[in-house]
This record gives structure tokens, C-alpha cells and sequence, in this order.
């Protein structure tokens, strides 16, 4: 998809040149791909602590890589329960609800 929107942004700024408008049409289409359009990987590792396969969502390159977020997970799972034992109570009977 992102080859498409790049080559349509191309396509809007050679039109650009008869016409003006076609060049902010291409800005704005640009502008609109690298604030949404892919697929926010950026914004996920920059929240979740800054690690290079933390997007849930996808697929992790080996069974090696997969192991370790998993463990990982799990560590900052059980950090939490420990940290702020009040909270885990509490979600745990909203969850039992």
C-alpha cells in the first residue's frame, strides 16, 4: 500500500506542474501516509519501553526473538502485580465480574 501512495504522490507532483493545487494535494497526501498510514510501528516501540520487536501485532522473526519478548512480558507482568498489589486486586474482580 505504501508503494501505491508513494507513486500516486509522484503522479500528483508531476501533474503539479500545469497546476499548482496538485502539488498540496501531494504534500497533504504525503503528510497523511507518514502520520497514519504506517502502521503506527513507530508510535508503538516509542511507547512500549523502546524495544525493536515490540509490536504485538506482528510477527517476530524467529522462535529465538519470540521467546524473548514473551519472557520479557511476563517480567513487566509480574513487576506490576508486585509494584502495586491494590491495582491487580482490582482488576482482577472487574475481571471476575
Amino acid at each position: 500500500m505504501g508503494t501505491i501512495l508513494i507513486s500516486g504522490t509522484v503522479v500528483l507532483a508531476l501533474l503539479g506542474f500545469g497546476n499548482h493545487v496538485w502539488w498540496l494535494a501531494a504534500a497533504g497526501v504525503l503528510f497523511l501516509y507518514l502520520q497514519y498510514g504506517r502502521d503506527g510501528s513507530a508510535s508503538r516501540s516509542s511507547s512500549s519501553g523502546g524495544s525493536s520487536s515490540s509490536s504485538s501485532g506482528s510477527m517476530p522473526a524467529s522462535y529465538q526473538a519470540y521467546r524473548k519478548r514473551r519472557d520479557q512480558q511476563a517480567k513487566w507482568e509480574r513487576r506490576y502485580r508486585r509494584e502495586r498489589p491494590l491495582e491487580t486486586r482490582r482488576q482482577e474482580r472487574e475481571k471476575s465480574k
